[in-house]
């Protein structure tokens, strides 16, 4: 995604494959951008023990180049799993100096990567891409990056609701595993049919199709990512190299003597069908259960409820809940939803105004003013001061605002088309034409994804443009 949450900020450029000059060159640092909500792992998890070598913290010597490079190949699927220094320099990382990490990652794999592997099955795409989700949020579904990437394949917000995963007050669907997963498995394959090549999808993953393309153009296109990765930002260089490291590290983990005792599954569980409130808390004490479970179980109901707003809903419960839900099923499900009142009235007296809203980032426009920001997104301009802590009405051009909207708001597609008789693009609009402002970070593939029957070579048309160079605020003919 844009900011991955397991990030390794470092470009290497080795010059040796030893892991020892890698030590010696450089150093691998870990980026703190990490919000981790902790996995409570109560009855909803078992735990599976297995047998440990006596001295976990013998760490073996360095393997050699050679014989990396041959279990890299054994390993190889549909993905390349390139050997060179930079990714050495990775695999030295995860097998000596944060064994923690893998073994983390040996402990939880058993609860995701039967879900991964269905799922990439289904949409024709490689198996190795499951342990895209390590680096990126370390097999957690409610991982939160200081970007505000979420979940368990780091969507951030905007590129979340192109893929259906809604977010809002009570939920987040970027933390449902089975949703969040569909969309990174239906945007990997978008991304693959861009570039016809698996390293340069994964780098788009990161930072974005537009990024790898001018990466591209720059390196005077040239067609794999080893080729063009001087020429892209430094976290993307290693995403390649981690993803290749990952999996080198998770298969071999025994010949570099990291283990894990405890493998977790999910214990048997069942679904309810929700059609009304329905409080966590009071329906685990009313079935015997921990809360927790239910939360794990369900991570993208971020208040513990289901809201009551006419949706038919399934959650997951454990089994044992079930049977006790069958004696009593109207009984305690009354009980559940008999606290939506109470429940509301204490929400929205800590929740800063932003009960039941749905969080959006909007970025300010030449021309803009709070008045008109508040007016079209329907909200107040003391809202919109209390959201993003501003003491007087000064904005600027590219600033980014958050915006809690109604549910029942219907965004505009593109806020920033507007009908206009002039403006200063490279070609002269006509007096119905239509014109898009661009945002921070827009390409012109984001803006062709956000308008139906637009494409990147009718964008280039329409505005006599060359290259795919845009600067925030630029204006561009869109119909």
């Amino acid at each position: 995604m844009k900011k991955v949450t397991l990030l390794f900020l470092l470009g290497l450029g080795f010059g040796q494959s030893t892991a020892q000059s890698v030590l010696e060159k450089d150093t691998l640092v870990i980026s703190q951008n990490l919000v981790i909500d902790s996995l409570v792992l109560k009855d909803t998890v078992k735990t599976e023990l297995v047998s440990l070598p006596s001295d976990l913290e013998y760490i073996p010597a360095d393997e050699s180049p050679e014989l990396i490079a041959d279990r890299l190949g054994c390993l190889q699927q549909t993905i390349e799993l390139t050997y060179n220094s930079k990714v050495h320099g990775f695999i030295d990382y995860f097998t000596v100096r944060d064994r923690e990490y893998i073994r983390m990652t040996l402990r939880r794999k058993d609860l995701y990567f039967p879900l991964f592997e269905k799922k990439l099955k289904e949409n024709n795409l490689p198996e190795e891409l499951k342990y895209l989700s390590i680096i990126e949020s370390g097999l957690n579904p409610k991982a939160i990056s200081v970007a505000r990437a979420v979940g368990l394949w780091q969507f951030m917000s905007s590129t979340g609701r192109y893929f259906s995963l809604r977010s809002d007050w009570f939920t987040d669907d970027r933390m449902n595993p089975e949703k969040a997963t569909d969309a990174a498995c239906h945007y990997l394959g978008q991304l693959y049919s861009i570039f016809h090549d698996w390293h340069l999808a994964l780098a788009a993953y990161n930072s974005g199709p537009g990024t790898v393309k001018r990466a591209i153009r720059r390196s005077g296109y040239k067609k794999t990512f080893w080729e063009i990765y001087p020429y892209l930002p430094r976290e993307t260089r290693s995403y390649v190299p981690q993803f290749i490291a990952v999996i080198y590290a998770v298969n071999y983990a025994e010949e570099h003597n990291i283990y894990e005792s405890a493998r977790e599954k999910f214990s048997p569980h069942d679904t309810l069908t929700v059609d009304r409130f329905f409080h966590f808390e009071t329906f685990a004490n009313l079935t015997g259960i921990c809360p927790e479970d239910l939360q794990f179980l369900n991570p993208h109901f971020k208040r513990n409820v289901v809201p009551a707003d006419d949706k038919v809903r399934t959650i997951r419960i454990p089994h044992r809940a079930k049977e006790i839900l069958a004696f009593n099923r109207k009984e305690i499900l009354d009980s559940v939803a008999a606290g939506e009142k109470e429940f509301e009235a204490v929400a929205k007296a800590m929740s800063n105004n932003t009960y039941g809203r749905e969080r959006d980032v909007y970025y300010v426009q030449y021309g803009d003013a709070l008045s008109l920001i508040a007016q079209r997104f329907a909200v107040s301009v003391s809202n919109l001061k209390e959201w993003n802590n501003l003491n007087g009405n000064m904005i600027r051009t590219g600033q980014r605002l958050t915006i809690w909207i109604t549910p029942n708001y219907v965004a505009k597609p593109i806020p920033s088309i507007v009908n206009t008789t002039s403006a200063s693009s490279a070609a002269e609009p006509s007096d119905d034409s239509k014109m898009y402002i661009v945002q921070p970070g827009d390409t012109l593939w984001d803006i062709s994804k956000k308008l139906p029957g637009i494409t990147i070579e009718k964008l280039k048309s329409l505005n006599n443009l060359k290259g795919s160079r845009l600067k925030p605020g630029q204006k561009l003919i869109v119909g």
